[in-house]
């Protein structure tokens, strides 16, 4: 049995970059433009963005990105399965994984935003199912009814850089 791989991704690898194209496009094929705050490559080639991918056997599964808000607060961005590998684990994983990096960091907080509508009911119900609750818009977000902010206290000490 092939284990996963979360590994740095590759934004200029052909299958990431159709795997966060069909992405964006499922964002705005489900929410107003203005409710949309999912990163195109380019926003995800930032110093302040880690982003992996989820591979096995060197097939694209998915993808997901910790974005440093603060020395205390991180955001998961991006997070993406593919349409193939739905319901075998990856966001879990995938999850899990970032959830870590923000822990090994010293985050006191892990937060996300996403959509309101039914489309978003299965990542709400990762989410919470991992002990991220609602919270008030954070960041640059604002409130917005076809947005959920959700966040995860972790406790953490913040790593000074």
């Amino acid at each position: 049995m092939t284990p996963l791989c979360i590994e740095p991704g590759d934004l200029t690898s052909p299958d990431v970059r159709a795997l966060l194209a069909e992405h964006l496009t499922d964002m705005y094929a489900t929410s107003p433009p203005e409710s949309v705050h999912a990163l195109d490559t380019e926003a995800l080639q930032v110093p302040e963005v880690t982003f992996w991918t989820v591979r096995k056997a060197g097939v694209l599964l998915g993808c997901g990105a910790l974005r440093r808000l603060t020395a205390e607060h991180g955001e998961i961005k991006s997070m993406r399965t593919a349409r193939h590998a739905r319901g075998t684990g990856v966001a879990s994983r995938l999850l899990d994984h970032i959830t870590a990096e923000a822990r090994r960091r010293g985050y006191a907080r892990l937060s996300l935003e996403t959509g309101a509508q039914p489309y978003f009911a299965p990542a709400r119900r990762l989410y919470r199912g991992r002990g991220f609750v609602d919270c008030a818009p954070f960041g640059d977000y604002a409130p917005d009814p076809n947005s959920v902010f959700l966040t995860l206290p972790l406790g953490g000490t913040p790593v000074r850089r």
